[in-house]
């Protein structure tokens, strides 16, 4: 009760949003961010990507499996949340997401699938007895490749990334949708939400793919596609000045306005938000970020292996830095009570249902699937796991 400001109400002392609620749209931007870098080879013909595009496309698909993982065990009762998908209403934001989720995961195996075709038929011919049926299964009873069905299946995979782009960026801006839409919070309730989460969302997937990218060849000793890594910097650069400026004119755009909407942010923003937004996720995590990829973008290393490390660390704390965003966006936004005159806290605890074990875990899974995906279907190489 000691920090807990007053005019609180009785029902707002406890957090309803936790940090599972953090964590469903961190991964989800994960998911629309490496399906996005994926898509700028097959549907814009960016020659560069091509290293990085099947494993940005298995990437995906290795975090949408788990994206919704948060969410139910948010849940009291997980096992209703199919009703979503039974007893559909179209009025509902979050009976809305059950359909675009399902549309997309359709999409990204689909892709997969034309992708990896010529090499699943590989397996199928090597392989023997039981597998060999699996394989068979897989290939859907067709095991035969030429030329043109080669051409066919990427006509396809180009079509299938060209509806991806616009259902990643809708996937992923609807959860800026939900909470933009909510009136009575000051925190939230802008229409600039929506798009400041889609390119958030590209920013933490192009970090996790450069991280990834660059930790996978190092842990095998093995020289990185430069032109390649290049690219993705430099686009990661510019998502990140332009993500990151969207949220500094949004908060200029209010102080300016200087409402009674202003005043209570500003005691947020100066108190229990102090270390978490101003100098955590625009200080440390997106100034320094910043002049590190102005450096690699635009002075010429004589060494690259100095310019692949301010990469990779730029990678990392972009990561962290949409993070702090998330838990800034979820859970600063639930600290300021409905009288505008008062705040509470929260912080996850370590054992609990939805505390900090249980968030590593969540978060760890993915990259664990991955790590098996990749000993099935090498990304970079016959021998990359």
């Amino acid at each position: 009760m000691e920090t807990i400001g007053n005019y609180i109400f009785p029902n707002e002392y406890h957090i309803t949003w936790t940090v599972m609620i953090v964590l469903y749209p961190y991964i989800t931007g994960m998911v629309a961010g490496a399906f996005i870098v994926s898509s700028f080879y097959h549907v814009f013909n960016m020659e560069k990507l091509k290293t990085v595009a099947r494993f940005a496309l298995v990437s995906s698909l290795a975090f949408l499996l788990f994206a919704t993982v948060p969410l139910l065990n948010h849940l009291g009762r997980p096992e209703r949340a199919f009703f979503i998908m039974l007893t559909p209403n179209f009025s509902s934001a979050m009976s809305g997401f059950g359909f675009i989720y399902s549309f997309y995961m359709i999409i990204v195996v689909l892709e997969i699938w034309f992708s990896y075709r010529s090499d699943l038929i590989n397996k199928y011919n090597d392989a023997k007895g039981f597998a060999k049926t699996i394989y068979l299964i897989v290939l859907l009873g067709n095991a035969s490749d030429n030329e043109n069905i080669k051409k066919i299946n990427k006509k396809l995979v180009i079509v299938l990334a060209g509806f991806g782009i616009p259902i990643a960026c809708i996937l992923h801006g609807y959860v800026g949708f939900l909470f933009g839409s909510i009136k009575a919070n000051p925190w939230w309730s802008t229409p600039l939400m929506f798009i400041i989460f889609i390119f958030s969302a590209i920013v933490s997937g192009l970090s996790v793919l450069i991280f990834l990218y660059q930790f996978v060849h190092w842990l095998r000793k093995k020289m990185v596609d430069q032109d390649c890594l290049d690219l993705m910097a430099k686009w990661l650069w510019g998502f990140m000045i332009i993500a990151v400026t969207l949220e500094l004119m949004e908060v200029l755009s209010i102080s300016y306005e200087n409402t009674e909407r202003w005043a209570i942010l500003k005691h947020l923003m100066q108190g229990k938000l102090k270390f978490s937004y101003i100098y955590m996720q625009i200080g440390l995590l997106s100034i320094v970020p910043f002049l590190l990829l102005t450096l690699t973008s635009l002075y010429k290393f004589k060494s690259t292996a100095i310019k692949n490390l301010i990469i990779w660390i730029s990678s990392v704390m972009l990561l962290l830095q949409v993070l702090f965003m998330r838990w800034n966006v979820v859970i600063g936004g639930q600290l300021v009570s409905k009288s505008m005159r008062g705040f509470t806290e929260y912080f996850p605890g370590l054992l609990d249902k939805e505390g900090l074990i249980v968030s590593f875990l969540i978060i760890l899974v993915p990259f664990i699937l991955l790590y098996l995906f990749d000993k099935i279907f090498p990304f970079f190489g016959e021998k990359s796991h």
